[in-house]
């Protein structure tokens, strides 16, 4: 393997980062303490909702979405066929069961026409629809939301892949179109906490369950129970919750991050940008993502479309040949309801949009520590290995 080695994805930390950790590490709340709070705070003015609740990764965002929507046995979620499982996973945590939606196979993105027929196909119980902004990327929310409240479903947005993005302008995360949006903080991801996760929304009710549900349902508010006099100790579990607390250790390093993520975004264009234009100076059988319209995306995959069959090479060999070369690559993601347990669940699906993006996609490195130099350098390595 080469010395210099660039992989598809790596957090950004800087002293600021470890400074706001240490003074963290310092005081007196390790967690549910008062970073929670500037977080929430914080990430409410970056993307201009009126509630942000931190919570441990993107996954419980979605579980907590869902459930504090009420979500449960008898509904369904919409849910894209290409994204991470997790997608799906937070409403089967809730009862309901999956439809997944095809997406185009140029984006990855569910679309309003694939929504209509997943919609169709459940059959009147659709309860939450759930776009994923795959890569950053989102597309027709006005659209979605439309016809998502014509079935009688809200619309929950997956953003976890979107930190930073914005759609007609306005930042990804203000719910303009939807009932809340569900963020992540994973290394690989714009801002990093570790693991961490947000919900942003404009519903106060809502809110306020995702917060009570993020710690195993109890309620310690006096204004919401009767508290008994002299007993200061008094708490009351008001519905079945988990322990999905974000620490103040982790969210430390979310708050630091966040106040960069103007840098984060424009080097992830920058970069992306160079990519663009090292690639339209090929023949390789090998384009950009397609993008969508009214999106600025922060992206956070840099993935291609690459006809293998017209290079004669698999994917997998492809791979391990830029590996060998110094350049880390992944694929985002097998299909959903191609895995084990929703196939068991479901049986085969027909979703030929699915197939075909995740059958010529793979994600080449993208991260703000790379060099300016570093684009040209994979597109050059990809040449080699595709024989362009």
């Amino acid at each position: 393997m080469a010395q210099h080695f660039l992989p598809y994805g790596r957090q950004s930390i800087d002293e600021s980062d470890i400074e706001a950790v240490v003074e963290v590490l310092r005081g007196d709340w390790l967690t549910t303490g008062p970073t929670i709070d500037a977080l929430e705070a914080a990430f409410c003015d970056a993307v201009g909702a009126a509630h942000a609740v931190a919570c441990s990764n993107g996954t419980t965002a979605l579980h907590l979405a869902l459930a504090a929507e009420g979500v449960g046995p008898g509904d369904v979620c919409i849910v894209p066929a290409v994204t991470f499982m997790a997608t799906a996973n937070a409403a089967i945590y809730c009862g309901a069961e999956v439809v997944f939606a095809d997406v185009d196979p140029d984006t990855g993105l569910m679309t309003p026409n694939t929504l209509a027929d997943a919609l169709r196909r459940a059959g009147g119980k659709a309860r939450a629809v759930l776009p994923v902004h795959l890569a950053g990327q989102c597309e027709a929310l006005d659209v979605m939301a439309e016809r998502a409240a014509a079935a009688g479903a809200v619309l929950i947005e997956d953003a976890c892949h979107a930190v930073g993005s914005r759609w007609q302008g306005q930042p990804v995360g203000n719910c303009t179109h939807s009932r809340a949006a569900t963020f992540s903080f994973h290394p690989v991801k714009t801002i990093a906490a570790g693991e961490g996760g947000m919900v942003t929304t404009h519903d106060a009710a809502l809110a306020r369950r995702m917060r009570v549900l993020r710690s195993h349902g109890i309620e310690r508010d006096p204004s919401r129970h009767e508290r008994r006099a002299g007993e200061p100790w008094w708490h009351e579990m008001q519905m079945l919750g988990w322990n999905y607390r974000l620490s103040d250790i982790q969210a430390a390093l979310a708050l630091s991050q966040l106040k960069r993520l103007g840098d984060f975004t424009a080097r992830r264009g920058a970069l992306a940008q160079a990519y663009d234009a090292a690639l339209a100076g090929t023949k390789l059988p090998v384009s950009p993502l397609a993008r969508t319209a009214d999106c600025e995306p922060c992206l956070h995959l840099y993935p291609v479309r690459i006809t293998f069959e017209a290079a004669g090479v698999s994917r997998a060999d492809v791979m391990a040949a830029l590996a060998a070369r110094g350049v880390g690559s992944q694929v985002h993601y097998i299909p959903v309801p191609d895995q084990p347990w929703y196939k068991a669940r479901h049986g085969e699906q027909e979703l030929p949009g699915a197939r075909h993006y995740y059958e010529h996609t793979l994600s080449l490195p993208l991260y703000v520590g790379m060099s300016d130099d570093d684009p040209g350098f994979v597109v050059e390595m990809l040449a080699e290995v595709l024989g362009g």
